[in-house]
């Protein structure tokens, strides 16, 4: 293949940066200063568009970004796109005469050892920007097949859904970026670490950080590290903190892993002071060299100091308030910082959810005087926004369980399909379909009493035989405050029985066996991992199922808090109406203002939303587009839901469209023969809930809600 394919680490100067990328340049002119960098390569740009030119990959990947602005996308659907285009990537080989000319470079460089393999996209680690984290790199690559895989999975890093949020945000074009690759000698390292030129707290001081092991550890989080905070000026060291040093990342037969710290080297910090002057010394003169302050990642190797990668501190220099790569990068955690996350999920946070509703259930509404009633309004909106701000803070990033389980399973077998993976994940214990479990067994039991089916039909419950009150009000007692929205739960009853009806005259209980085909997947997937990485594979595959189930129940246990913030809204809302205030469709501090002071300033005459005019959609709308998430294809009559209130007026088979299905919608999705979601994602709740039933669902729709009207026909 023609073009510049591959230039030695030694052979790249400022101006190939085009070709091979930030990273790469940084590192060379290192090398050519005297620092100890590893030796490598730089696999140039040109190889990448070589690949994802002549093998078509390009077109598919831009028709996968093009699906929808990259502006009206959620980070869920940038996680499906990024997955999609990953795939694409594991599944598409490189052209055969690309592979023989990378492999004749690569061959003659690792004739044995290992590698590293690291991304360098140019504008990495420039100056203005800072893609640290963004990008994939490979450790302890050892065989030309394993290299040649690694090469086309850092590529593929280019379009993680990181990296795509990022760019989106600093208004930089996915489709048309470009990566190269720096393929290096793997340095066996003893200790390794990060040096800061300057601290983010004080400019006057240098940071530096060390773990026991490979620097894998402490850039993935997973190893706490030494810290010693120096003055820049003369090298004292002003603050030290020592961890708990009980683990580190060794190089294994195919890759790292992390284990247990030796215990001789426990009580021993990482760096003495000779190796610490050592480290501050070298990122001194990198900072000189580049001119700005520097993060250095380097490694020791019986006392020799290596530097594998340096770039520029954006902090400090960039302050906008909006820069969210860190969020970004708290999506994707590691192992044991999801384990350790999934405890406090389960044991703290939930728990603490449901805690706090039932405290406010607790209360009676009724006894309060307007003044406190408005008072109790914003207490509960207040406390609920602490627990929505854990909930995004927490409980999303624990979806990321699910993600690196699909990343697992689609690296080591390769399907055609890159969601596969979410058959694995499909289990009993999902509150939603517990709740729903419940419902049909109150509808079958209604199926089989034609005296029961007339007395609630005929709006009297009262008649209820006892099984059926006494599931009931287990029911009730489970899942009636996602109901009961009112001052009493009379309505919350009624909503229950009426959906309980409708069920059974729609007489399709779902079928949720799936067992044999999740066994067959499940087996594939552990027999395709090498024996020592089936206990891991194991605990992943646990760590993705727990991460899926409450993926979809943390949303119940927060609507739990909701529901309660929404039976005070309304208990001032019914106070306000018998004074001739209506203050409906309002949030909750403006029905609070309404309430405190109903006669000096009725807040509640700004009408609470300004409806669009919607009627160019029905002119010109005949086909929207999103992602399919659910099996089949269905016609049916579209049900558009704003709210709850919209929930009653649905009938069996209509197709529910929805900004977004949240847990009150998961009971009526049994009389739904489809899904539209306005969201995007593979893994959010209306798509996990559409799987379980087998029902068509495509989500990421933009303006869902104004070209579709309840009543229109759709496929």
């Amino acid at each position: 293949m023609s073009g510049q394919l591959i230039i030695p680490l030694a052979d790249v100067w400022a101006e190939d940066t085009s070709l091979v990328g930030g990273k790469a340049v940084s590192l060379a002119r290192m090398q050519h200063s005297g620092v100890n960098v590893p030796a490598g390569l730089c696999i140039t740009t040109q190889a990448y568009a070589g690949y994802v030119d002549q093998t078509g990959l390009r077109e598919r990947m831009h028709m996968e970004l093009e699906r929808k602005p990259l502006e009206d996308m959620r980070w869920e659907e940038m996680w499906d796109a990024a997955l999609r285009i990953r795939n694409m990537f594991l599944t598409t080989p490189m052209p055969q005469e690309l592979e023989q000319d990378l492999s004749a470079g690569l061959e003659s460089f690792f004739a044995s050892g290992k590698a590293v393999v690291r991304s360098s996209a140019p504008g990495e680690d420039s100056g203005g920007t800072s893609f640290a984290g963004l990008h994939e790199s490979y450790v302890n690559v050892g065989g030309l097949p394993d290299l040649l895989e690694s090469i086309r999975k850092v590529w593929a890093s280019l379009f993680s859904d990181a990296a795509l949020l990022y760019r989106r945000e600093l208004g930089l074009n996915a489709a048309t970026s470009s990566m190269a690759v720096v393929v290096q000698h793997l340095i066996h390292g003893q200790v390794s670490g990060v040096a800061f030129t300057r601290s983010p707290e004080d400019e006057r001081a240098v940071v530096i950080e060390a773990v026991h092991g490979l620097n894998k550890g402490l850039v993935d989080g997973m190893v706490e590290p030494d810290r010693w905070t120096l003055d820049r000026r003369t090298g004292e060291v002003l603050t030290s903190y020592a961890p708990v040093r009980d683990s580190w990342i060794v190089p294994t037969a195919r890759g790292t892993e992390q284990r247990p710290l030796d215990g001789n080297k426990q009580d021993l910090p990482p760096l003495d002071k000779n190796q610490l002057m050592a480290v501050y010394t070298a990122a001194l003169q990198a900072e000189e060299l580049f001119g700005f302050a520097q993060d250095m990642e380097w490694t020791m190797d019986r006392g020799h100091m290596h530097v594998l990668q340096t770039r520029p501190i954006t902090t400090g220099r960039n302050t906008k308030s909006e820069d969210q790569r860190g969020w970004y990068l708290s999506l994707r955690r590691s192992l044991d910082n999801l384990k350790a996350l999934r405890i406090r999920i389960e044991q703290e946070i939930l728990p603490g959810m449901d805690e706090l509703a039932g405290s406010l259930g607790e209360q009676d509404l009724q006894e309060l005087s307007d003044p406190a009633l408005a008072g109790e309004i914003l207490r509960r909106h207040e406390l609920y926004g602490k627990w929505e701000r854990v909930y995004w803070d927490e409980c999303i990033p624990f979806a990321h369980g699910a993600r690196l389980f699909g990343q697992v399973y689609n690296d080591t077998l390769k399907p055609s399909d890159p969601f596969e993976f979410v058959q694995l994940l499909s289990s009993s214990g999902i509150l939603s379909l517990e709740r729903n479990r419940m419902l049909y067994g109150m509808a079958a039991l209604v199926q089989k009493n034609p005296d029961l089916r007339e007395a609630l039909s005929g709006g009297r419950p009262e008649e209820a035989d006892a099984e059926f009150d006494r599931l009931l009000t287990e029911f009730l007692d489970r899942f009636g405050d996602l109901f009961c929205h009112q001052a009493s739960c009379t309505q919350g009853r009624e909503d229950v029985l009426g959906l309980v009806l409708k069920i059974t005259e729609h007489g399709r209980i779902p079928d949720q066996s799936k067992g044999e085909d999740e066994g067959l997947l499940e087996k594939g997937f552990l027999q395709a991992m090498e024996p020592e990485g089936e206990s891991q594979a194991r605990e992943l595959l646990d760590l993705a199922r727990a991460s899926y189930r409450l993926r979809d129940d943390d949303n119940i246990h927060l609507g739990r808090i909701e529901a309660e913030v929404n039976r005070a809204v309304t208990e001032a809302q019914a106070r306000l109406a018998r004074q001739g205030i209506q203050c409906g469709g309002h949030d909750a501090r403006v029905v609070a203002a309404a309430l405190q002071n109903p006669k000096v300033d009725n807040v509640c005459q700004a009408a609470p939303e300004v409806q669009e005019d919607n009627s160019q959609f029905r002119i010109r709308s005949r086909q929207i587009q999103g992602q399919p998430a659910g099996p089949g294809v269905v016609q049916g009559t579209a049900r558009v839901v704003h709210n709850l209130d919209d929930l009653r007026s649905f009938e069996a088979g209509e197709i529910l469209v929805c900004d977004a299905v949240d847990p009150n919608m998961t009971a009526v999705v049994v009389l739904a023969s489809g899904i539209v979601e306005r969201r995007g994602g593979m893994l959010i709740h209306g798509a996990i809930i559409a799987r379980e039933y087998g029902l068509p669902c495509v989500t990421g729709v933009p303006q869902a809600l104004q070209a579709i009207h309840s009543g229109d026909v759709i496929t």
